[in-house]
Protein backbone atom coordinates (compact mmCIF):
# COMPACT_ATOMS: atom_id res chain seq x y z
CA UNK A 1 0.00 0.00 0.00
CA UNK A 2 1.14 3.55 -0.74
CA UNK A 3 1.95 5.54 2.46
CA UNK A 4 -0.64 3.40 4.23
CA UNK A 5 -1.20 5.11 7.60
CA UNK A 6 -1.04 8.60 6.11
CA UNK A 7 -3.31 7.60 3.22
CA UNK A 8 -5.90 6.22 5.63
CA UNK A 9 -5.86 9.53 7.50
CA UNK A 10 -6.26 11.49 4.28
CA UNK A 11 -9.11 9.25 3.20
CA UNK A 12 -10.92 9.62 6.53
CA UNK A 13 -10.46 13.41 6.54
CA UNK A 14 -10.85 14.83 3.01
CA UNK A 15 -9.51 18.19 4.19
CA UNK A 16 -6.07 16.54 4.39
CA UNK A 17 -6.09 15.45 0.74
CA UNK A 18 -3.04 16.75 -1.11
CA UNK A 19 -1.42 18.05 2.09
CA UNK A 20 1.68 16.82 3.92
CA UNK A 21 0.54 14.38 6.62
CA UNK A 22 2.89 12.80 9.15
CA UNK A 23 1.81 9.98 11.48
CA UNK A 24 3.88 9.19 14.55
CA UNK A 25 4.67 10.14 18.12
CA UNK A 26 4.05 13.84 18.63
CA UNK A 27 6.52 14.62 21.39
CA UNK A 28 10.20 15.42 21.18
CA UNK A 29 10.99 11.69 21.43
CA UNK A 30 8.48 10.65 18.79
CA UNK A 31 9.38 8.86 15.58
CA UNK A 32 7.67 9.13 12.20
CA UNK A 33 5.61 6.00 11.49
CA UNK A 34 4.40 7.12 8.05
CA UNK A 35 4.61 10.19 5.83
CA UNK A 36 2.35 11.08 2.93
CA UNK A 37 4.04 11.61 -0.41
CA UNK A 38 3.50 15.34 0.00
CA UNK A 39 5.54 15.14 3.23
CA UNK A 40 8.17 12.94 1.60
CA UNK A 41 8.71 15.64 -1.00
CA UNK A 42 9.81 17.86 1.92
CA UNK A 43 12.41 15.29 3.02
CA UNK A 44 10.40 13.50 5.70
CA UNK A 45 10.53 9.70 5.83
CA UNK A 46 9.53 6.90 8.19
CA UNK A 47 11.77 6.20 11.21
CA UNK A 48 12.90 9.85 11.23
CA UNK A 49 12.68 11.63 14.61
CA UNK A 50 9.57 13.79 14.70
CA UNK A 51 11.65 16.73 15.94
CA UNK A 52 13.64 16.58 12.71
CA UNK A 53 10.45 16.22 10.67
CA UNK A 54 9.05 19.37 12.27
CA UNK A 55 12.10 21.30 11.16
CA UNK A 56 11.73 20.06 7.59
CA UNK A 57 7.93 20.35 7.45
CA UNK A 58 6.76 22.78 10.16
CA UNK A 59 3.35 23.28 8.55
CA UNK A 60 2.55 19.62 7.98
CA UNK A 61 -0.33 17.93 9.77
CA UNK A 62 0.99 15.71 12.57
CA UNK A 63 -1.26 12.89 13.81
CA UNK A 64 -0.93 10.10 16.35
CA UNK A 65 -1.33 6.57 14.91
CA UNK A 66 -4.78 4.97 15.08
CA UNK A 67 -3.74 1.33 14.95
CA UNK A 68 -7.21 -0.15 15.30
CA UNK A 69 -8.37 1.86 12.30
CA UNK A 70 -5.37 0.75 10.24
CA UNK A 71 -5.97 -2.88 11.20
CA UNK A 72 -9.60 -2.56 10.13
CA UNK A 73 -8.61 -1.26 6.70
CA UNK A 74 -5.89 -3.92 6.49
CA UNK A 75 -8.50 -6.63 6.92
CA UNK A 76 -10.38 -5.21 3.94
CA UNK A 77 -7.23 -5.23 1.84
CA UNK A 78 -6.33 -8.79 2.80
CA UNK A 79 -9.89 -9.82 2.03
CA UNK A 80 -9.26 -8.72 -1.56
CA UNK A 81 -6.03 -10.73 -1.62
CA UNK A 82 -7.81 -13.89 -0.50
CA UNK A 83 -10.39 -13.48 -3.25
CA UNK A 84 -7.64 -14.32 -5.75
CA UNK A 85 -5.54 -16.89 -3.86
CA UNK A 86 -5.38 -18.59 -0.47
CA UNK A 87 -1.57 -18.35 -0.63
CA UNK A 88 -1.14 -14.97 1.05
CA UNK A 89 1.90 -14.28 3.25
CA UNK A 90 1.39 -11.07 5.18
CA UNK A 91 4.54 -9.06 5.90
CA UNK A 92 2.77 -6.22 7.71
CA UNK A 93 -0.63 -4.54 7.82
CA UNK A 94 -0.13 -3.12 4.33
CA UNK A 95 2.09 -5.57 2.47
CA UNK A 96 1.96 -9.22 1.42
CA UNK A 97 3.30 -11.81 -0.96
CA UNK A 98 0.69 -13.61 -3.08
CA UNK A 99 1.33 -16.83 -4.98
CA UNK A 100 -1.20 -16.74 -7.85
CA UNK A 101 0.22 -19.65 -9.86
CA UNK A 102 -2.93 -21.74 -9.48
CA UNK A 103 -5.18 -18.75 -10.24
CA UNK A 104 -3.67 -17.68 -13.58
CA UNK A 105 -6.08 -19.56 -15.84
CA UNK A 106 -9.08 -18.61 -13.74
CA UNK A 107 -8.39 -14.86 -13.74
CA UNK A 108 -6.54 -14.40 -17.02
CA UNK A 109 -2.84 -14.10 -16.15
CA UNK A 110 -0.71 -12.41 -13.51
CA UNK A 111 -0.97 -8.88 -14.90
CA UNK A 112 -4.75 -9.19 -15.09
CA UNK A 113 -4.75 -10.29 -11.44
CA UNK A 114 -2.48 -7.39 -10.49
CA UNK A 115 -4.75 -4.85 -12.19
CA UNK A 116 -7.82 -6.37 -10.58
CA UNK A 117 -6.19 -6.21 -7.13
CA UNK A 118 -5.45 -2.52 -7.54
CA UNK A 119 -8.98 -1.76 -8.70
CA UNK A 120 -10.74 -3.77 -6.00
CA UNK A 121 -8.59 -2.36 -3.21
CA UNK A 122 -9.42 1.15 -4.40
CA UNK A 123 -13.12 0.36 -4.68
CA UNK A 124 -13.31 -1.10 -1.17
CA UNK A 125 -11.00 1.31 0.68
CA UNK A 126 -10.41 4.36 -1.52
CA UNK A 127 -6.66 3.72 -1.21
CA UNK A 128 -3.95 3.07 -3.79
CA UNK A 129 -1.64 0.08 -3.92
CA UNK A 130 1.59 -0.62 -5.78
CA UNK A 131 2.10 -4.05 -7.32
CA UNK A 132 5.25 -5.95 -8.22
CA UNK A 133 5.00 -9.11 -10.32
CA UNK A 134 7.79 -11.64 -10.76
CA UNK A 135 8.56 -15.33 -10.58
CA UNK A 136 10.04 -15.14 -7.05
CA UNK A 137 9.59 -13.18 -3.83
CA UNK A 138 12.81 -11.17 -3.95
CA UNK A 139 12.11 -9.76 -7.40
CA UNK A 140 8.43 -9.16 -6.66
CA UNK A 141 9.33 -7.15 -3.57
CA UNK A 142 11.81 -4.99 -5.46
CA UNK A 143 9.29 -4.51 -8.27
CA UNK A 144 6.59 -3.37 -5.85
CA UNK A 145 8.91 -0.60 -4.59
CA UNK A 146 10.36 0.37 -7.96
CA UNK A 147 7.76 2.90 -9.13
CA UNK A 148 5.80 4.09 -6.09
CA UNK A 149 3.26 5.54 -5.66
CA UNK A 150 0.67 3.66 -7.76
CA UNK A 151 3.42 1.51 -9.23
CA UNK A 152 2.82 -1.50 -11.43
CA UNK A 153 6.04 -3.26 -12.41
CA UNK A 154 6.29 -6.70 -13.97
CA UNK A 155 9.67 -8.46 -14.20
CA UNK A 156 9.86 -11.19 -16.84
CA UNK A 157 12.36 -14.03 -16.33
CA UNK A 158 14.37 -12.95 -19.38
CA UNK A 159 14.62 -9.33 -18.14
CA UNK A 160 15.99 -9.93 -14.65
CA UNK A 161 19.48 -8.54 -15.26
CA UNK A 162 18.12 -5.49 -17.05
CA UNK A 163 15.90 -4.84 -14.04
CA UNK A 164 18.44 -5.54 -11.29
CA UNK A 165 21.81 -4.39 -12.61
CA UNK A 166 21.30 -0.58 -12.37
CA UNK A 167 19.89 -0.74 -8.83
CA UNK A 168 22.00 0.39 -5.86
CA UNK A 169 23.66 -2.54 -4.13
CA UNK A 170 21.88 -1.52 -0.91
CA UNK A 171 18.64 -2.87 -2.38
CA UNK A 172 19.90 -6.38 -1.66
CA UNK A 173 18.47 -7.76 1.57
CA UNK A 174 21.13 -7.80 4.27
CA UNK A 175 23.32 -4.96 2.96
CA UNK A 176 22.98 -2.03 5.30
CA UNK A 177 24.89 0.84 6.80
CA UNK A 178 27.84 -1.25 7.95
CA UNK A 179 28.37 -3.23 4.77
CA UNK A 180 27.64 -0.55 2.16
CA UNK A 181 30.76 1.59 2.88
CA UNK A 182 32.99 -1.48 2.49
CA UNK A 183 31.41 -2.17 -0.89
CA UNK A 184 31.95 1.43 -1.99
CA UNK A 185 35.66 1.16 -1.25
CA UNK A 186 35.76 -1.73 -3.76
CA UNK A 187 33.81 0.25 -6.35
CA UNK A 188 30.74 -1.96 -5.98
CA UNK A 189 27.89 0.53 -6.19
CA UNK A 190 25.26 -1.37 -8.17
CA UNK A 191 23.83 -4.87 -8.11
CA UNK A 192 25.28 -5.46 -11.56
CA UNK A 193 28.77 -4.57 -10.35
CA UNK A 194 28.45 -6.95 -7.42
CA UNK A 195 27.23 -9.75 -9.70
CA UNK A 196 30.31 -9.35 -11.89
CA UNK A 197 32.79 -8.89 -9.01
CA UNK A 198 35.75 -11.14 -8.30
CA UNK A 199 34.52 -14.00 -6.07
CA UNK A 200 37.62 -13.61 -3.92
CA UNK A 201 36.67 -9.99 -3.19
CA UNK A 202 33.14 -11.05 -2.28
CA UNK A 203 34.41 -13.72 0.10
CA UNK A 204 36.62 -11.15 1.80
CA UNK A 205 33.63 -8.82 2.16
CA UNK A 206 30.89 -11.27 3.14
CA UNK A 207 32.61 -14.44 4.31
CA UNK A 208 30.20 -17.40 4.21
CA UNK A 209 27.37 -15.13 3.03
CA UNK A 210 29.07 -14.33 -0.27
CA UNK A 211 27.10 -17.02 -2.09
CA UNK A 212 23.83 -15.66 -0.70
CA UNK A 213 24.45 -12.14 -2.01
CA UNK A 214 25.70 -13.44 -5.33
CA UNK A 215 22.46 -15.44 -5.76
CA UNK A 216 20.38 -12.36 -5.00
CA UNK A 217 22.39 -10.29 -7.47
CA UNK A 218 21.36 -12.83 -10.13
CA UNK A 219 17.73 -12.56 -9.06
CA UNK A 220 17.61 -16.05 -7.55
CA UNK A 221 15.27 -16.79 -4.66
CA UNK A 222 13.65 -20.20 -4.04
CA UNK A 223 11.59 -19.33 -0.96
CA UNK A 224 7.92 -20.23 -1.16
CA UNK A 225 5.02 -18.06 -0.07
CA UNK A 226 4.10 -19.12 3.47
CA UNK A 227 0.41 -18.36 4.06
CA UNK A 228 -0.98 -17.21 7.38
CA UNK A 229 2.09 -17.54 9.54
CA UNK A 230 0.84 -17.48 13.14
CA UNK A 231 2.12 -14.73 15.41
CA UNK A 232 4.69 -15.93 17.92
CA UNK A 233 3.92 -12.98 20.17
CA UNK A 234 1.79 -9.85 20.33
CA UNK A 235 2.99 -6.70 22.03
CA UNK A 236 2.50 -2.98 22.36
CA UNK A 237 4.78 -0.35 23.86
CA UNK A 238 4.86 3.40 24.41
CA UNK A 239 7.74 5.84 24.68
CA UNK A 240 6.63 8.78 26.81
CA UNK A 241 7.23 12.40 25.88
CA UNK A 242 8.39 12.90 29.46
CA UNK A 243 9.42 10.17 31.91
CA UNK A 244 6.75 8.77 34.23
CA UNK A 245 7.42 8.20 37.92
CA UNK A 246 3.95 7.69 39.42
CA UNK A 247 2.90 4.05 39.84
CA UNK A 248 -0.73 4.88 39.06
CA UNK A 249 0.23 6.50 35.75
CA UNK A 250 2.27 3.44 34.82
CA UNK A 251 -0.58 1.07 35.70
CA UNK A 252 -3.01 3.15 33.68
CA UNK A 253 -0.72 2.81 30.68
CA UNK A 254 -0.41 -0.94 31.33
CA UNK A 255 -4.19 -1.29 31.22
CA UNK A 256 -4.44 0.64 27.95
CA UNK A 257 -1.77 -1.57 26.38
CA UNK A 258 -3.27 -4.77 27.81
CA UNK A 259 -6.55 -3.83 26.14
CA UNK A 260 -4.87 -3.39 22.76
CA UNK A 261 -2.86 -6.60 23.02
CA UNK A 262 -5.77 -8.79 24.12
CA UNK A 263 -8.06 -7.29 21.50
CA UNK A 264 -5.64 -8.58 18.86
CA UNK A 265 -5.52 -11.95 20.64
CA UNK A 266 -9.27 -12.30 20.54
CA UNK A 267 -9.56 -11.17 16.95
CA UNK A 268 -7.14 -13.92 15.89
CA UNK A 269 -8.82 -16.51 18.16
CA UNK A 270 -5.60 -16.91 20.11
CA UNK A 271 -4.84 -17.30 23.79
CA UNK A 272 -1.57 -16.62 25.61
CA UNK A 273 0.24 -18.38 28.43
CA UNK A 274 3.05 -15.86 29.05
CA UNK A 275 2.73 -12.16 29.88
CA UNK A 276 5.77 -9.88 29.60
CA UNK A 277 6.40 -6.26 30.48
CA UNK A 278 9.22 -4.14 29.11
CA UNK A 279 10.63 -1.09 30.90
CA UNK A 280 13.27 1.42 29.87
CA UNK A 281 14.39 3.93 32.45
CA UNK A 282 15.75 7.46 32.07
CA UNK A 283 19.28 6.08 31.67
CA UNK A 284 18.14 3.91 28.72
CA UNK A 285 18.54 0.73 30.76
CA UNK A 286 15.98 -1.77 29.42
CA UNK A 287 14.62 -4.79 31.28
CA UNK A 288 11.88 -7.34 30.68
CA UNK A 289 9.93 -9.32 33.24
CA UNK A 290 7.73 -12.34 32.37
CA UNK A 291 5.11 -14.49 34.05
CA UNK A 292 3.83 -17.79 32.65
CA UNK A 293 0.25 -18.61 33.62
CA UNK A 294 -1.21 -22.03 34.37
CA UNK A 295 -3.91 -21.73 31.68
CA UNK A 296 -4.01 -19.83 28.37
CA UNK A 297 -5.91 -16.53 28.62
CA UNK A 298 -7.63 -14.04 26.32
CA UNK A 299 -9.08 -11.57 28.82
CA UNK A 300 -7.91 -8.01 29.31
CA UNK A 301 -8.36 -8.15 33.08
CA UNK A 302 -6.23 -11.28 33.48
CA UNK A 303 -3.39 -10.00 31.30
CA UNK A 304 -3.47 -6.64 33.05
CA UNK A 305 -3.36 -8.26 36.49
CA UNK A 306 -0.34 -10.34 35.49
CA UNK A 307 1.42 -7.32 33.97
CA UNK A 308 0.57 -5.20 37.01
CA UNK A 309 2.08 -7.77 39.37
CA UNK A 310 5.29 -7.74 37.33
CA UNK A 311 5.34 -3.94 37.46
CA UNK A 312 4.82 -4.00 41.23
CA UNK A 313 7.88 -6.21 41.69
CA UNK A 314 9.97 -3.86 39.56
CA UNK A 315 8.75 -0.80 41.45
CA UNK A 316 9.59 -2.45 44.79
CA UNK A 317 13.19 -2.72 43.64
CA UNK A 318 13.45 0.59 41.78
CA UNK A 319 11.18 2.99 43.66
CA UNK A 320 10.49 6.19 41.77
CA UNK A 321 12.97 5.56 38.97
CA UNK A 322 11.76 7.60 35.95
CA UNK A 323 10.36 5.37 33.21
CA UNK A 324 10.96 6.36 29.59
CA UNK A 325 9.26 3.40 27.87
CA UNK A 326 6.69 0.83 28.97
CA UNK A 327 5.38 -2.15 27.04
CA UNK A 328 3.17 -5.23 27.41
CA UNK A 329 3.47 -8.43 25.40
CA UNK A 330 2.01 -11.92 25.34
CA UNK A 331 3.58 -15.09 23.98
CA UNK A 332 3.31 -18.90 24.00
CA UNK A 333 0.20 -18.44 21.89
CA UNK A 334 -2.37 -21.17 21.27
CA UNK A 335 -4.96 -21.19 18.50
CA UNK A 336 -8.67 -21.91 18.46
CA UNK A 337 -9.63 -20.07 21.65
CA UNK A 338 -12.75 -18.00 22.27
CA UNK A 339 -13.27 -15.58 25.17
CA UNK A 340 -14.92 -17.26 28.15
CA UNK A 341 -18.21 -16.20 29.70
CA UNK A 342 -18.42 -13.52 32.37
CA UNK A 343 -15.56 -11.05 31.89
CA UNK A 344 -15.27 -12.33 28.32
CA UNK A 345 -18.69 -10.87 27.55
CA UNK A 346 -17.42 -7.42 28.53
CA UNK A 347 -14.34 -7.89 26.36
CA UNK A 348 -16.50 -8.89 23.39
CA UNK A 349 -18.76 -5.89 23.89
CA UNK A 350 -15.82 -3.50 24.03
CA UNK A 351 -14.24 -5.19 21.00
CA UNK A 352 -17.44 -4.71 19.01
CA UNK A 353 -17.70 -1.04 19.87
CA UNK A 354 -14.05 -0.27 19.13
CA UNK A 355 -14.22 -2.25 15.88
CA UNK A 356 -17.06 -0.05 14.69
CA UNK A 357 -16.24 3.33 16.21
CA UNK A 358 -12.51 3.24 17.06
CA UNK A 359 -10.63 3.14 20.34
CA UNK A 360 -11.42 6.77 21.18
CA UNK A 361 -15.12 6.08 21.88
CA UNK A 362 -14.79 3.67 24.77
CA UNK A 363 -12.02 3.36 27.36
CA UNK A 364 -11.77 1.56 30.69
CA UNK A 365 -11.70 3.92 33.66
CA UNK A 366 -8.09 3.58 34.78
CA UNK A 367 -6.87 3.67 31.17
CA UNK A 368 -8.30 7.18 30.81
CA UNK A 369 -5.51 8.32 33.11
CA UNK A 370 -2.94 6.92 30.66
CA UNK A 371 -4.23 9.17 27.92
CA UNK A 372 -4.29 12.12 30.26
CA UNK A 373 -0.81 11.43 31.55
CA UNK A 374 0.59 11.09 28.05
CA UNK A 375 -1.16 14.20 26.72
CA UNK A 376 -0.08 16.28 29.70
CA UNK A 377 3.51 15.26 29.05
CA UNK A 378 3.52 16.39 25.44
CA UNK A 379 5.64 19.34 24.46
CA UNK A 380 4.86 21.68 21.64
CA UNK A 381 1.66 22.30 19.70
CA UNK A 382 0.07 19.58 17.61
CA UNK A 383 -0.40 20.97 14.10
CA UNK A 384 -3.60 20.26 12.22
Amino acid sequence: MDAFYASVEQGDDPSLAGLPVIVGGLGNRGVVSAASYEARALGVHSAMPVAQARRLAPHAHYLRPRMERYRSVSRQVFGVFHHYTPLVEGLSLDEAFLDVTASLKLFGGREAIGRALVEEIFESTGLHASVGLAHNKFLAKLASDADKPRGFVSVDPDAVRRFLDPMPVTRLWGIGRKTAPRLRTQGLLTIGQLRQADPTVLRDLFGKRAGHFLSLSRGEDDREVQPERPDKSISHEQTFDQDLTEARDLRAELLRQSEQVTRRLRHQHLAARTVTIKLRDHRFHTVTRSLTLRNPVTGTRTVFQAASSLLTRWLEAHGNTPVRLLGVGVSKLETGHEPVAGAGALDRAIDGITERFGTEKLTRGLALEAGGARSSKRSGKEPG
